[in-house]
């Protein structure tokens, strides 16, 4: 579900992971809500994936909602790296 350098954003919460998908696509972005990795941990057990050139603009419509992630991950073989 998620591939190689993939981006994966934790929130706390899912009425703000669900706020942060509809806000996103209304601006036209391309994410995925996913199941949260195993791998991570999550409060909701959803987040957001999408690619690493979407991440400036991903990044900045969720500032402006007041919905920054409380984490970033990128996808690098069979791990997870802290943005």
């Amino acid at each position: 579900m998620v591939r190689e350098n993939d981006i994966v954003a934790i929130f706390h919460g899912i009425h703000r992971v669900m706020k942060a998908e509809k806000v996103l696509k209304q601006a036209g972005a391309d994410i995925l809500l996913i199941p949260t990795p195993r791998e991570l941990s999550s409060d909701c057990g959803l987040a957001l994936r999408f690619a690493p050139p979407e991440q400036e603009r991903v990044l900045a419509v969720l500032s402006a909602e007041g919905l920054s992630p409380v984490e970033l991950y990128r996808r690098s073989g069979r791990e997870y790296l802290l943005l």
